[in-house]
This record gives structure tokens, sequence and C-alpha cells, in this order.
């Protein structure tokens, strides 16, 4: 089995941080459900302003308020307008990889959605793995 992307939030930018909240990070489930992440789904989350890596669940805002809020020990890795990238994952054999259409989002600084994505894996004319990047917009 192999752990490949399966969804990302990419470019994101963080709209708070509660220090005394229990854990996690609190994204809007319009976002989520897009690039299919689900609720208590672990992520793990880059930041590209500071390089802090870590990994945490999901839990669903405010739908349609475009949130990313560290929440917990996770708020200490970011700062509000940070841009973060957040992916969820799946393991698949090498034969599933080409059944797998992982969904890419693109942010704003507004948190809107710039641009939807997806990646795709198939095979060439001598069965070769090849790999390309769709834009659904």
């Amino acid at each position: 089995m192999r752990k490949v992307v399966r969804g990302k939030l990419h470019g994101i930018r963080v709209t708070g941080a509660d220090l005394d909240y229990h854990g996690s990070i609190t994204l809007d489930p319009d976002h989520c459900e897009a690039a299919g992440i689900l609720p208590m789904e672990f992520v793990d989350i880059w930041n590209k302003n500071s390089g802090a890596r870590i990994s945490t669940y999901v839990i669903y805002g405010e739908r349609g308020s475009r949130c990313c809020i560290l929440n917990g020990a996770a708020a200490r890795t970011c700062q509000r307008g940070d841009e973060v990238i957040i992916c969820n994952s799946v393991y698949v054999t090498e034969h599933e990889i080409e059944e797998i259409k992982p969904v890419i989002l693109t942010f704003h600084a507004d948190n809107s959605v710039d641009e939807r994505l997806g990646y795709d894996v198939s095979r060439d004319e001598q069965g070769r793995l090849a790999f390309s990047i769709i834009k659904f917009d």
C-alpha cells in the first residue's frame, strides 16, 4: 500500500487561531466537500510562511464562512493570514493509483476558490505511469 494525495486545499489563509480550544482545524464545509475532506479526518498542514508541518483532524465550521482556524496546540504553528496547504490522503495499491482522482482547490486572499484542479494518473502507450494536472473551471 502507498500513501497518496486524496484532496488538497492549496494556499488557503488562516483566519484564526484558538489556543484554548481542545484541538483540530476548523474549516468551511463547502471547501472540504469540494476537495473530499471529511469531518474528523486527519490531515497534514504545511505552513507556507513558516515552514511548520503538523497533523490534526478536521472539524466543520460555519458553511460559507471561508474559515481556516487552527485550534489547540496547532494554534501555535500559524498566524492569521498565513498561507497553508491542507492535504488528506488515502492508501492504495499501485494498481489503484489510476482510479483515484484527487481534487485540489487553490484560493484567493479572501479564501474564495480561485481554481479547481485535479490530479490524473494514467498509462502512456508503453504502459508507463503518466501524471497530469487537469483544470476543471
